[in-house]
């Protein structure tokens, strides 16, 4: 088990690595990724020393402003460093770590995308694209997409388990049985052994983004606004 988790790590961050070497990252947008990433994996560390109830997490908040401010690509990557950071300072490495790193990624991408949605209509109805005033539309949507997440990132991560686990045989996996007797007998385990579980995250997620989405996102604009760079030919 070791060994097939150093190589499923080693294997993700050669992947991260090549996502990086891909695309045009300024060198201050990865010293800047690198800073928040180091800043969320501080907040991984208190929730360990200090325990939240139930499944709450004080890191997925931010990926999911990160990503929203910075696009999909910028909010994968912040997800996935920021798991794996954190997983090294709270020594939480384990077979589980590559699965966390992909759907902290997610999050992030995903909040990538539900921005480029606003952005988009801001563009259509006249709106500059340079503004920093957060609406409270964008706050709810951030805070549904935070609730979701906080139910889904518990329903993907026992996908890693669940094939091994024992119990009704309802609820368990058997192979051979198809899709929808699969799907069914996952869904009984979820609302079994996890839905109580993360809504505690859901709704932490929610309360974050209400009491910090709007301030944090408008700094994190800002600072957007300070590295974009457009390079003007010579004439």
């Amino acid at each position: 088990a070791p060994i097939v988790t150093v190589a499923l790590v080693a294997l993700s961050l050669i992947a991260l690595l090549i996502e990086l070497q891909g695309q045009a990252i300024s060198a201050k947008t990865v010293a800047m990724l690198g800073v928040l990433v180091a800043i969320t994996s501080v907040l991984r560390f208190i929730e360990v020393v200090i325990p939240a109830p139930g499944g709450f997490s004080p890191v997925f908040a931010p990926i999911i402003l990160v990503g929203y401010v910075f696009g999909g690509r910028f909010g994968f990557l912040m997800g996935t460093f920021t798991l794996l950071a954190s997983a090294l300072v709270t020594g939480g490495v384990g077979p589980w770590l590559p699965y966390q790193m992909y759907a902290a990624g997610w999050v992030g991408m995903s909040a990538g995308w539900l921005g480029w949605l606003v952005r988009r209509g801001r563009k259509r109805h006249g709106h500059a694209a340079g503004r920093t005033m957060v609406r409270g539309l964008e706050v709810l949507l951030l805070c549904a997409l935070g609730f979701i997440w906080g139910l889904l990132f518990g329903a993907i991560m026992n996908i890693f388990f669940w094939p091994l686990a024992t119990g009704p045989a309802d609820q368990t996996w058997s192979a051979g049985t198809g899709l929808v007797e699969t799907l069914s007998r996952y869904g009984v385990f979820y609302l079994a052994t996890s839905l109580g579980w993360d809504l505690v995250r859901a709704v932490g997620n929610a309360a974050l983004i209400v009491l910090l989405g709007a301030p944090v996102v408008r700094a994190l604009m800002r600072f957007r606004q300070r590295f974009q760079f457009e390079a003007i030919p010579d004439a």
